[in-house]
């Protein structure tokens, strides 16, 4: 089961990670740049083409290493696939709390009419920063997930 589950959950945690760097390395500096008026609708487009692509690899990558914990023979691939399930969950809690309700909130914004206080409610750096803790939670599964199958391959 563990040669199933394995490239499950480095497929899933590889796609979540680099869509995360992606957003990271791009998309944030390219929105913290972009005049007001533009930013509302391009986070928009950005936002549409991650979801709900990014969620259903990230709860895949996350099933797959709570199987693992749960079937894996070996004990070293089942802790490294249970510390690699709690840095996505983390993830996924810093996604649900931090990042989509900023993005909720962006969706409900008219572009042409924006709060005449927007330099105090500009959610573009909470929003990158809170995707840098996000992104160094999945980047950091994809190493333990990638070490896990090291000690799978180390085991045979």
């Amino acid at each position: 089961m563990s040669w199933i589950l394995l490239p499950i959950a480095l497929a899933g945690n590889g796609l979540v990670a680099g869509g995360m760097m992606i957003a990271f390395l791009g998309g944030a500096p390219l929105l913290l740049r972009l005049p007001k008026e533009q930013y509302v609708p391009v986070h928009r487009f950005l936002v549409s083409r991650f979801d709900p692509f990014m969620p259903v690899c990230l709860i895949t990558a996350l099933i797959a290493d709570l199987a693992l914990v749960a079937t894996a023979p070996e004990a070293p691939v089942r802790a490294l696939a249970g510390t690699a399930a709690a840095l996505l969950v983390a993830a996924i809690a810093v996604s649900l709390t931090k990042n989509v309700p900023i993005n909720r909130w962006v969706a409900a914004l008219d572009p042409d009419d924006l709060p005449p206080d927007w330099e105090s409610v500009d959610p573009r750096r909470r929003w990158r920063d809170w995707n840098a803790v996000r992104t160094g939670l999945a980047a950091a599964a994809l190493l333990i997930n990638s070490l896990a199958l090291s000690a799978a391959l180390a085991a045979l």
